[in-house]
């Protein structure tokens, strides 16, 4: 293997004229492979598989935790090899052929959990006018599932506090109506009766939230206000008006609610979009098994 090696680095010398960095990883890179097949048994390229290539990969980022990026390196590197000894030393098969590197797993949304969604709640002064405002706004982001634009261009004849439920404009234009929980509700009430009227400096303005302008809350407003609750209360910082559209789903499916009906909850077009909730709630329950269960240590 050393002199395929050998022979390799210098196709890329002379005739490729790589830089000299380059070709010194590529040497690396393939002195790293062929001690792989080595503690295998394995003498030659000539002898390796398709299977060893796939198990040096999942080697490389399971065993010895290299980044993504350095495992495609390696692995380009092993393809140039094998597609050389094909076309200039006339290996009959290349075992690295079509191989990727496997999809990078599904990144889960962030979520609080029930009690921090609380203390998120609770961190307004609601005796102040704009403070009760951003606690109804902060209960109505979790106790709906709102996207933060849907929550600043709400209007008043779209709340209806008597039956439960809000109607919101999601993405593509498509109504849908949400069921407002009952603590949302009473802080929306509380709002509206000893707020609004201090905040509403324009006769015929209909948004529901409005700033101490009198105007409607644009979506980086809103936000900035939340940042600074979410350091008030000791949260991640990271954490968003999303992280409680998403608190609000995975709380909904961890209480047993249906997937289907959370989906129309969220204004999701297609079901598999909510279903990386069932694995954010499993990843919840796992972790606290794992944290409180005797039988788990």
């Amino acid at each position: 293997m050393r002199e395929a090696i050998a022979e390799f680095v210098d196709y890329l010398r002379i005739d490729r004229g790589l830089a000299q960095n380059t070709i010194d990883a590529y040497s690396r890179d393939l002195r790293d492979f062929s001690d792989f097949l080595r503690g295998r048994g394995i003498e030659a390229f000539s002898e390796a598989s398709r299977q060893d290539v796939v198990d040096y990969i999942s080697f490389m980022l399971r065993e010895r935790g290299l980044a993504r990026t350095t495992v495609s390196r390696k692995l380009s590197s092993v393809r140039g090899l094998f597609r050389f000894l094909v076309v200039d030393r006339g290996l009959e098969v290349d075992p690295a052929a079509n191989i990727d590197l496997p999809k990078p797993a599904e990144r889960l949304p962030k979520v609080l959990s029930v009690e921090q969604c609380i203390r998120l709640l609770e961190t307004p002064d609601r005796t102040d006018p704009q403070g009760l405002r951003d606690a109804a706004m902060i209960g109505m982001l979790y106790a709906c599932g709102l996207r933060v634009s849907e929550l600043v261009d709400l209007q008043l004849h779209e709340v209806h506090l008597g039956e439960g439920f809000v109607q919101t404009v999601g993405k593509g234009g498509k109504e849908r109506i949400v069921p407002i929980a009952p603590l949302a509700v009473g802080l929306v009430r509380r709002y509206l009766r000893e707020a609004r009227p201090e905040l509403a400096k324009h006769p015929g303005e209909d948004g529901l939230f409005l700033t101490r302008l009198g105007r409607t809350f644009s979506r980086g407003g809103f936000w900035a206000r939340l940042k600074e609750y979410v350091r008030l209360a000791g949260l991640p910082e990271d954490t968003s008006p999303h992280t409680l559209r998403h608190s609000f789903a995975t709380h909904l499916l961890s209480g047993g609610a249906d997937l289907r009906a959370i989906q129309e909850m969220l204004g999701h077009e297609h079901l598999q979009t909510t279903e990386v909730y069932t694995h954010v709630s499993t990843e919840d329950l796992r972790r606290a098994y794992d944290e409180t269960h005797p039988r788990s240590k």
